[in-house]
Order: C-alpha cells, then sequence, then structure tokens
C-alpha cells in the first residue's frame, strides 16, 4: 500500500470522509443510523477485515479489541469449540454492527477474498503453521506469543514474511506501552548508565491439573482439528483448554506462556539478540500429576556484549518480586530501572533510592490471561494497521519476536537435556550438542509438515 495511486486514493477517501461528516454535523444523523454506524460506514475502505482464530480466551478478548476498532472489523470467527465460538460472537455484540460469519475450521475463512489479516490465539502449537498458511493465503497476521512452539518453526516465519512480504505482528503488546516504550528509551540513553544485568520473572498459584483420564471427545470439540500439525494423542479430560500449555506435546510451559514477554523486555532495552551460553534449573515440584514442564524455573543467558539475563518462574508460589507477579529490573553502572506488569517504570540510584517513577495510566491485572490491557493493547493493534496502510514500522516484527521466543526456547532446551548450551551469537543456533540439536523442530502429523 505505498504505491503513489494508492496514495491518491487514501487523500481521496480522506477529503470525502471530511465532508461527508460535515454534512452529517450540518444536516443531523438519520434516525435508523447511529453515530458508530456512520463513522463505520465512512470508514469502509480503509477497514480492515479481521479472520479470528481460536477465540476461548486470549482470543474472545482480542476479537473484542479488534471489533472495537473504528478502522477494523471481524467478519470471521473460527474455533474448533463450537461454544467458544458463540461466546465469542456474543463479545462483538455492540462493538461492530456486522455480525462475523463462522468457520470450525479456520483454514475456510483463508479462501475468502474479503479478509484482510487473521489473528491467532489458537494453543502454541498451531502459531507458526497457522501464521504461515495465512501468509500463503495472502493476509497479514497477528500472532500471540509465542510465535512459534519450537526454534525451527520460528526461523521459518521469518522467511515466510520475507516472501510474501505479508505484515506479522506478535503479541509483545508492551512495546506499544507508552511508559515502557518511554522507560526503554530512557534506559537505553544511559539513565542508569552501562547495564550489565537484567531480571525478569512471573509468578502464580496455578493449581494441580491432576491425572488425566482418556473419555470420549466432547460434542462441541473438533479433537482432530484441534491437535492439527501435531501427532495425534488420545483425547483426556484435563488438557482443553488451559492445561496443555504444560505438557510439551502441544505446550511451551511457562517460560513461553509468560516469560517471553519478560525476555522480549530485557532483551529489547538491553540491546541484544543472541545469546552464547543457555542454561536452565527448576523442575515440576509442586505437584505430581500431568504437568510436564517446570513449574519452578531460572533461566540464565550471557551474551558476547559483556552482560546477563535471568528469567524466574513460580508457577505454584504468587511471591511477588518487587511488588509484581510480573516485571523486569535492569541493573547499571549508575543504578537500576524497574519495569513492572503495568505501563509504568522507576529509577532508583545504586542505594536503592528511588529518583524518578512514572505510573500506570490504566489499571492492569497482570495475571488476567485473557484482556489485562484492553485500551493499551488498542495501540498494538493500530500500529500494525499503520504498517498496513501507510508501511509503518511494526513495534513487534516477527524478526525480533522470533528473537525474544527463541532465547526462552533455548532455556527449555537446556532444562530438559539437563546441561548448559552453548550457542552461535550470530544466529542463535546450538553449537556441538546433538541431542539438544533434536529439540530445534518436532515431528509433525503427517500431511501437516511446516514448511515454504
Amino acid at each position: 500500500m505505498k504505491s503513489n495511486s494508492n496514495s491518491s486514493s487514501r487523500r481521496s477517501f480522506i477529503k470525502k470522509t471530511a465532508a461527508s461528516s460535515a454534512f452529517i454535523a450540518t444536516a443531523g444523523i438519520l434516525p435508523q443510523f447511529s453515530a458508530k454506524s456512520y463513522a463505520r460506514i465512512l470508514g469502509a475502505n480503509d477497514r480492515i477485515n479481521v479472520s479470528m482464530m481460536g477465540v476461548n480466551s486470549r482470543g474472545n478478548a482480542l476479537a473484542q479489541n479488534f471489533a472495537s476498532q473504528k478502522n477494523a472489523e471481524v467478519i470471521h470467527v473460527c474455533d474448533v469449540d463450537s461454544r467458544a465460538i458463540l461466546k465469542c460472537l456474543d463479545s462483538v455484540k455492540g462493538r461492530q454492527d456486522r455480525k462475523p460469519k463462522t468457520f470450525t475450521d479456520f483454514r475456510k475463512s483463508l479462501e475468502s477474498k474479503d479478509v484482510d489479516a487473521m489473528v491467532i490465539a489458537a494453543p502454541d502449537h498451531w502459531h507458526a503453521p497457522a501464521s504461515l498458511l495465512a501468509m500463503e493465503a495472502g493476509k497479514h497476521v497477528y500472532v500471540e506469543k509465542p510465535c512459534s512452539h519450537n526454534p525451527n518453526e520460528g526461523e521459518i516465519l521469518v522467511q515466510a514474511a520475507q516472501k510474501y512480504g505479508k505484515v506479522i505482528q506478535m503479541g509483545n503488546q508492551r512495546r506499544s506501552w507508552p511508559n515502557v516504550v518511554e522507560g526503554i528509551k530512557a534506559l537505553q540513553s544511559g539513565a542508569i548508565g552501562k547495564v550489565y544485568f537484567g531480571k525478569g520473572w512471573y509468578t502464580n498459584n496455578r493449581k494441580s491439573i491432576g491425572i488425566g483420564k482418556e473419555v470420549e471427545v466432547p460434542n462441541w470439540l473438533d479433537w482432530d482439528l484441534w491437535q492439527g500439525p501435531a501427532p495425534r494423542m488420545k483425547y483426556k479430560d484435563n488438557i482443553v483448554h488451559y492445561n496443555w500449555h504444560w505438557l510439551w506435546h502441544w505446550g511451551t510451559g511457562e517460560a513461553l506462556n509468560n516469560g517471553t514477554h519478560m525476555i522480549d523486555l530485557l532483551r529489547w532495552g538491553m540491546q541484544v539478540d543472541y545469546p552464547v551460553k543457555v542454561s536452565s534449573n527448576g523442575g515440576r515440584y509442586r505437584y505430581q500429576d500431568d504437568w510436564e514442564t517446570p513449574d519452578t524455573q531460572v533461566i540464565n543467558l550471557d551474551f558476547a556484549e559483556g552482560l546477563s539475563m535471568s528469567w524466574e518462574g513460580r508457577s505454584c508460589n504468587g511471591k511477588p518480586i518487587e511488588g509484581s507477579s510480573v516485571g523486569v529490573m535492569f541493573f547499571g553502572e549508575n543504578g537500576s530501572m524497574l519495569i513492572p506488569g503495568g505501563n509504568s517504570y522507576s529509577i532508583f540510584d545504586l542505594e536503592g533510592e528511588l529518583i524518578k517513577e512514572v505510573k500506570n495510566t490504566q489499571e492492569i491485572d497482570p495475571r488476567n490471561n485473557s484482556n489485562p490491557a484492553e485500551l493499551l493493547d488498542a495501540l498494538h493493534i493500530q500500529n500494525m494497521f499503520s504498517a498496513i496502510h501507510d508501511g509503518a514500522s511494526l513495534n513487534a516484527d516477527i524478526n525480533s519476536g522470533h528473537k525474544s521466543t527463541l532465547l526462552v526456547q533455548l532455556g527449555n532446551i537446556a532444562q530438559r537435556t539437563g546441561r548448559s548450551l552453548d550457542i552461535d551469537p550470530t544466529n542463535g543456533h546450538i553449537l556441538k550438542d546433538s541431542d539438544a540439536q533434536k529439540l530445534w523442530g518436532r515431528a509433525y502429523e503427517n500431511g501437516w509438515e511446516m514448511k515454504l
């Protein structure tokens, strides 16, 4: 959308919109139309038609957010859970005039020429394969974190974005939160001197998931399509909808569930890409159940630039760190900077005395899995729309998204192999460890292999 003809059309559209708005202001709004309806009519030529894939929890919140944007409309809702579809339809009602079409199989939605972009909030094992299918179908992509289930998939997405020339924004929403952006800029401008260590964390009190039983698949669920690219497993009663996070076959643990956000902030603030060494300690300690990924984990990363970062995850002990259940702290020559879970930051001197505080502009609940910060996240959505319309730079493009996702994936690989990993700092690849390299990718169900 960078051509001169498009720019001319856009200028013409803006003039027509202004003229129409003036008419409405003087003539009044016709009784059968609301002000919101008029706004949508006036913006129709500039509107981005969105298809939502995966709308049970976070996807439902995203659907509400996209439907609330005056320059977007949710035209399709896709989910393998018929109950989630109905809930999402009810959620977007009142936020837009049109009732979306519904699909069990999101691939049917991708066949529509009316769809401009797909929003992907399905389970982790679907993020990269669905993103690739969407780009192949000529759609832009908004994919929730993590962008991939394993490193190989992330690299494929980076290549696909280049090949198909599509906008792909990852859900590292904090990169669009104004006070966080301000804090990172201050950090990079020397607010605490040279930064040499960063610490991120996430704490919660998650309950046991128990021992699952093999039962009949519920009539509201397409279990085969839910599994999609993952090799087939029997349905158990403790997997869908959230507990898959803690099973390696589909999930990526707390490290990628919440750690991705904090590692991304650390990598962004410290201006680094790939480490030279990665280690991880922890395990499933709290309960004896089907949970496979660590409920307690510390990932350490060392970089050639002469700095380190760590991430601490506690899924079963919610004691906050620095007063927040989630956050990052940067340590430098002249002090430290705290960015907790919200849109805020604080700077401290070397003695720990507060010297600057920028407070939240909106109440945020970091433990709200679906919709912790709707108004702030809308800024991330609008950044994507600007990239689509005007070629603006993405705040969280797939290149940066893959790098941040990879760091915690490397931590999980170190955890699963039980040893530290040596890493090539030019591309993030594992060096001289054949067992660890086996976890670089995954096995796929026949016919679902992810490849360009």
